[in-house]
């Protein structure tokens, strides 16, 4: 059975990946594990992963935190926090679908917009916390 981290990681990419909305401030092909070199921006990546397991005597599951970083080199704020926003309508008690795997729910924890100097970029950090099952 694949990972449940790497299955739900799928399922957030498929689902953000396909919203109109979000590409439509992102353009295409701008949601990426790894950012590849000399990237346009504005552009979201994945950050770090977190997994508990939480599983009981009958059932398997699994509780992840996960980070979306969104990069904005636009002036102000406005840009990032639109893109945050818009991750959030996207994944805020979203169903995903996921293989080997059932997604209990999924919940926005936390959310910032600051200006990073050093890269002078505008930087989003949106949190998530997702309750999984394992499904036969």
């Amino acid at each position: 059975m694949t990972s449940s981290a790497l299955e739900l990681q799928k399922a957030v990419f498929a689902v953000l990946a396909s919203d109109p909305a979000l590409t439509g401030l992102l353009g295409d092909n701008a949601i990426h594990d790894h950012a590849p070199a000399h990237i346009a921006f504005p552009y979201v990546t994945f950050g770090r992963t977190s997994g508990f397991d939480w599983s009981t005597g009958t059932e398997a599951g699994n509780e992840h935190l996960f980070t979306l970083h969104i990069w904005s080199k636009a002036k102000g704020k406005t840009q990032a926090l639109e893109i945050v926003d818009a991750v959030h309508r996207v994944l805020h008690d979203a169903e995903l679908t996921m293989t080997g795997h059932r997604l209990v729910n999924l919940r926005e924890e936390y959310q910032e917009v600051r200006y990073d100097e050093d890269q002078a970029v505008h930087h989003g950090i949106v949190r998530y916390r997702a309750v999984t099952e394992e499904v036969a």
